[in-house]
């Protein structure tokens, strides 16, 4: 090999070791960031509109003493009758009677389920990080920011920790990292191969995929704006089972409804 192809391996070896060395600082930027976010969640109320096979239903979601209250406001994109309306205020109403008169056990309870949620949530979130190498291939401009775009491919030897978590064994994507905050702007993944979850006969099969995108609400914090996902799969290693959903978050703000940030006081509580 002569000096002039030795230095251009030289050199294009370096730009990818550059790369790599990026990609892996982008990513964990971006662990970071999203750690944040989850953090963030209970403080925030928003708007939810839910598509699936059972239709087309829009909420507001209100945080009530330690967990969300999802409050049916439309259906197919319509407001709903006067009468339904006031349906399901009272529903509400009622709710919030029930949460604050309810006794330590109750609560308790029912935030720790709600926490056991968002913990399953956020450990495939975090196992996005562990399960896949990134590489940086590009720059681009995304809904207005500037972001890296990752590619992402199983990782040899990944062990899932958890039943959820094998289906990544199987999957490849790309991320859409902001340049500035380091959020995800988008994230892609779908199936490429079929995988068997491990202790639930179910097979998850190709046309599997998700996507999610974010966007800022406040300072530093960024959460969800859209959530797509089809799921392909055969349960009892058997039966075909296929769903979709979509749904859009908005009106993000500073959660405000009763016990927001606060135990209300009451006399006599069980402890």
């Amino acid at each position: 090999m002569d000096i002039s192809r030795l230095l251009a391996f030289a050199f294009l070896w370096s730009i990818f070791a550059f790369a790599q060395e990026n990609a892996a600082t982008i990513i964990q930027r971006s662990a970071e960031a999203n750690q944040r976010d989850w953090e963030a969640v209970p403080q925030f109320d928003n708007s939810e509109r839910d598509r699936n096979k059972d239709g087309d239903k829009t909420y507001t979601v209100t945080m009530l003493y330690g967990s969300p209250y999802e409050r049916l406001i439309a259906i197919d994109g319509h407001p709903l009758s006067a009468d339904r309306q006031k349906q399901e205020q009272k529903k509400y109403d009622d709710e919030v009677k029930k949460r604050e008169h309810e006794s330590s056990d109750e609560r308790s309870k029912r935030i720790a389920k709600y926490d056991a949620e968002r913990k399953r949530d956020h450990i495939m979130l975090q196992q996005m990080t562990s399960a896949f190498d990134f590489h940086l291939i590009g720059n681009r401009t995304l809904r207005g920011h500037k972001v890296y775009i990752l590619k992402a491919t199983p990782r040899k030897g990944y062990r899932p920790p958890d039943r959820d978590s094998q289906v990544l064994t199987g999957m490849e994507g790309t991320l859409w990292v902001d340049h500035d905050t380091f959020q995800w702007v988008k994230v892609e993944a779908h199936v490429t191969h079929r995988v068997r979850i491990e202790g639930f006969l179910a097979e998850v099969e190709p046309g599997t995929r998700f996507e999610l995108e974010k966007n800022p609400v406040s300072d530093n914090i960024w959460m969800a704006s859209h959530f797509s996902t089809t799921a392909s799969a055969k349960v009892m290693l058997l039966v075909p089972h296929h769903a979709a959903e979509d749904d859009t978050f908005f009106n993000y703000h500073r959660a405000a409804g009763p016990g927001s940030g606060k135990e209300p006081h009451k006399k006599g509580m069980s402890k």
